[in-house]
């Protein structure tokens, strides 16, 4: 299955009409289980596109990866082979390191990111992202993924269009997109753009037009190229504005330099939506903790009641609630960076 996948990858550039700069690019594919596990496939696509490198992980260390097939390129390049070689064996034995370790592959420095936490081992996408999209559509797309819409990112540039998905839906840290997610959709699973559940695709600029004649209805399009949306939905409208006038007055004193601080912005924003689902957590002694959904909702504000009592429905939210009891009735606890953001916010015990 992967194989096919980067064929069909490899297949949406390899037109002899494509210039050089859509060619000697990184992208990515992701392949999902039965059981909702990711694996994630880094590619490099070389000069003339006659050569695709392809890494398979679990891990999603799109820096790190990036630098280990931008150096095998430069090997074949070269026609070092030997080196290659040698260094993809050391890969496939090397276990994986604690975070922040430095690992040494050959001419590759590599500092394992900490996992999980504020997802800067995105960085790279959210940069990209954040450059290529305005303030106002990131907030729109942002807006459309809490309502778990049908989305489609398009782009001519298979690396800019994997960049900008998961860039996007890394946004919604710490939950996570729960429906059909393919950073870039192979041409003969085009009718997936039909479905009649939520899913967020990239497409490749060359078949939109392909998917458009198709029976689409209520489909968010992102195009990343024009850094134009269209959608049928006013969903930013249905967030709370005190939550939406804070993102934007921060996305616009952020640097394009880094993401992490954008997804330190869309972190707090998430903190200040769902924060409050600790006051909503119910202890009796010899029973397991539990979640009230109507205590939960029963927020300070109308707009934010009216946001509350949509979020309760939605999978990425029931999957958060769920991990957080699962931890907490295992006796583990929890303490990260986005528990860190709730309580320095002052985003809890505010009923």
């Amino acid at each position: 299955m992967w194989f096919s996948a980067i064929c069909e990858c490899v297949s949406l550039v390899s037109d002899p009409r494509v210039s050089q700069s859509q060619v000697g690019q990184n992208f990515t594919f992701v392949l999902t289980d039965i059981d909702s596990k990711q694996r994630f496939g880094f590619c490099r696509l070389t000069q003339g596109c006659r050569v695709c490198i392809c890494l398979l992980s679990y891990l999603p260390w799109f820096e790190i990866y990036y630098k280990l097939l931008n150096t095998l390129a430069d090997y074949l390049t070269k026609q070092q082979e030997n080196d290659l070689n040698d260094m993809l064996n050391s890969l496939y034995d090397l276990p994986v390191p604690k975070p922040f370790t430095p690992v040494n592959l050959s001419v590759v420095v590599c500092y394992v990111p900490a996992y999980p936490s504020v997802p800067v081992y995105l960085q790279r996408n959210l940069t990209e992202y954040f450059v290529a999209v305005d303030v106002n559509n990131m907030l729109q797309l942002y807006a459309s993924m809490l309502h778990e819409r049908r989305i489609i990112i398009t782009s001519s540039k298979l690396s800019t269009l994997t960049a900008c998905v998961h860039g996007a839906a890394a946004l919604l840290f710490p939950m996570y997109w729960q429906h059909i997610f393919i950073p870039v959709l192979p041409p003969h699973l085009l009718d997936y753009c039909c479905a009649p559940m939520p899913y967020f695709v990239g497409v490749h600029l060359s078949l939109l037009e392909r998917v458009r004649g198709r029976s689409l209805e209520d489909v968010v399009i992102l195009n990343v190229d024009t850094n134009t949306l269209e959608s049928p939905f006013d969903d930013l409208h249905n967030l709370p504005g005190d939550v939406v006038s804070s993102l934007k007055s921060k996305l616009k004193k952020q640097s394009t330099a880094t993401g992490s601080g954008v997804a330190r912005a869309f972190m707090r924003a998430q903190a200040a939506l769902f924060g409050s689902y600790r006051d909503a957590l119910r202890y009796k002694p010899g029973e397991p903790i539990t979640f009230c959904e109507e205590s939960f909702v029963n927020h300070r504000s109308s707009t934010m009641r009216n946001f509350l009592s949509m979020a309760v429905n939605l999978q990425l939210f029931k999957q958060f609630i769920d991990g957080r009891l699962a931890k907490l009735n295992a006796g583990r606890g929890f303490s990260d960076v986005f528990e860190e953001e709730i309580t320095e916010g002052g985003f809890c015990g505010s009923e």
